[in-house]
């Protein structure tokens, strides 16, 4: 019965070859709307989560400012100061800290042959790499036993790299610092990233900590970075860090203006809420789009029951039930639809593979790796979508037809 149906509602279409190509021509460009713009808002969001998430997954950084609260004997507007005994304090008793690390930094000149730059220098420990996402793309980061030592090495960032050294090897070249001589032991790429502090990190170059202390008093730290041991952590681990340094820098450990704190996690909502609200924007369009092609369908089939009137009525006295019209129509409407769809979804592979990548971080961080663009990649998911927003298309636009076709009088109908 039902391959009947399909069979009598691909002769009734291709009675009017014309009228059905130019009506499926709406669904061929709906669907491959719907394909294009969800492919766009998705990978925008990829994208977007990316430059988020290139700051630090976990990385939450710490401010000195003043106490606004009077405890332990001591007066609000106490100066807090970051020393190697507050890290110290806080690896022993925040059990919800994974890692913490001192960071120093200072704005200096950093040369290599004729060529200078004044930027921040910054001195940190092994651990921040893996924090703050440095990843070398030539070399190698800080380690452990460049701190121990004090070694004179520096890791640059990519902007200042291509200052100093343009197109050249950087790694194993020698820059100074202020006048004093430090070995390239890695360099990074581009780094696409939506947040930062002090100065951009591909303006940025690293060095240890021990070895800052030969340019500059490094006794206090310019902030103190650390990471929970997991993003859900994040708030109760910012507590129990205040808690020690307030321990032993006697200030009130409800103070939250004593250390000003700026964590990933608290802001991951909003910038989730943004893109997940584009994504949904970029579907609705598409499928608004798709919607105005099954207005089309639903006009053309509207039309083709006015002219088989007689034979609806001929079908009805024959014995055919009001289900079996309704079927009728509401295939044909279905059969548009889906051809369209398949055509349509050819061609949102075609424009893709054409299109390929669209402009997005790229032009800003001067980037022209990709990384940080769009790229209009038309995945199983997408597909998934697009067919569930065609059937209920196509089921919509077909099902008033078929109504008023199953609903005819069929005496008056064969007048």
């Amino acid at each position: 019965m039902f391959r009947e149906i399909l069979i009598q509602s691909w002769i009734a279409l291709k009675r009017n070859k014309l009228r059905s190509f130019l009506t499926m021509l709406g669904i061929v460009w709906g669907i491959a709307a719907v394909a294009l713009l969800i492919a766009y808002g998705t990978s925008m969001r990829v994208v977007v989560m990316a430059a988020f998430d290139a700051f630090g997954k976990g990385a939450v950084i710490c401010w000195p400012a003043q106490t606004s609260e009077q405890a332990g004997g001591q007066r609000a507007g106490k100066q807090v100061r970051f020393e190697k005994e507050d890290m110290e304090l806080i690896e022993q008793e925040a059990t919800l800290v994974k890692t913490v690390c001192m960071e120093t930094v200072r704005w200096l000149p950093i040369s290599y042959g004729n060529r200078m730059a004044n930027t921040a220098i910054r001195g940190v420990c092994p651990e921040y790499g893996e924090m703050r996402n440095e990843v070398p793309s030539q070399g190698r980061w800080i380690s452990p036993e460049d701190i121990v030592e004090r070694r004179r090495v520096v890791f640059l960032g990519a902007r200042l790299r291509e200052k100093l050294f343009s197109g050249r090897q950087a790694v194993g070249e020698t820059v100074r610092i202020s006048g004093v001589r430090f070995t390239v032991v890695g360099t990074m790429d581009r780094k696409i990233q939506d947040s930062n502090y002090f100065t951009s990190d591909d303006e940025s170059c690293w060095i240890p900590y021990s070895s800052a202390g030969d340019l500059w008093n490094t006794r206090y730290a310019s902030v103190l970075v650390f990471e929970p041991i997991a993003p859900q952590f994040e708030k109760q681990s910012m507590q129990q860090v205040r808690t020690a340094v307030a321990k032993r820098q006697r200030f009130s450990p409800t103070d939250e203006r004593a250390i000003m704190m700026f964590g990933r996690e608290q802001f991951r909502p909003i910038v989730d809420g943004i893109t997940i609200g584009f994504q949904a924007l970029f579907t609705f369009i598409g499928a608004l789009t798709l919607g105005i092609g099954g207005v089309g369908v639903m006009n053309i089939m509207l039309v083709s029951v006015d002219e088989r009137i007689r034979e609806i009525g001929l079908r009805r006295a024959l014995g055919a039930r009001r289900r079996h019209i309704q079927a009728q129509f509401l295939s044909e409407a279905l059969a548009l639809t889906l051809v369209g769809g398949i055509l349509g979804m050819g061609l949102a592979y075609a424009l893709s593979a054409l299109i390929g990548t669209l402009p997005f971080y790229g032009p800003l961080y001067e980037d022209t790796s990709g990384k940080g663009d769009i790229h209009l990649a038309i995945s199983t998911a997408t597909i998934l979508v697009s067919a569930v927003i065609l059937i209920v298309v196509g089921l919509i636009s077909g099902m008033v037809p078929a109504l008023r076709a199953s609903r005819l009088n069929p005496v008056e109908a064969l007048r």
